[in-house]
């Protein structure tokens, strides 16, 4: 039963964040494509990566991740820091042209039904919920 309740909470996630992203990719010259707005979907999950820290994420090769990578420079959606004094690596990073591309970063269905939840629920739930829902958290390895 908790795990047909977990996957049934992951898999209507997943479906929500699916319709947010493919509702955003327009065709137009200078847009993503599915597997680009996934690929700076991840970017954005991991913060500031390297390229081999993104590669590794989504098990591609280096020189296939750096490909992609600098399509998506071109197309203005993320840019290139400096990792620090080795200049040999890289780190990437979105800019702002993604966020006004996909709207926001925070999901309202997940603003919308904590919200609910506080109007529903004792503090003492919220606070076991909270509390159980953090030991999940740290339980999935990234």
């Amino acid at each position: 039963m908790l795990y047909d309740t977990a996957v049934s909470l992951y898999d209507k996630f997943r479906l929500l964040h699916y319709r947010k992203l493919f509702g955003n990719i327009r065709e137009k010259d200078g847009s993503l494509s599915a597997t680009e707005a996934f690929a700076v979907d991840v970017i954005s999950l991991l913060g500031t990566p390297t390229i081999k820290q993104f590669a590794d994420t989504i098990g591609i090769s280096q020189p296939n991740a750096t490909y992609k990578i600098n399509n998506l420079i071109a197309k203005g959606y993320i840019e290139k820091l400096p990792a620090g004094e080795d200049r040999r690596e890289s780190r990437v990073r979105v800019c702002n042209r993604y966020f006004l591309y996909a709207g926001s970063r925070e999901d309202d269905f997940i603003a919308e039904a904590t919200a609910r939840m506080e109007r529903e629920c004792t503090p003492e739930e919220l606070a076991l919920f909270e509390k159980l829902l953090a030991r999940l958290n740290d339980s999935v390895p990234v």
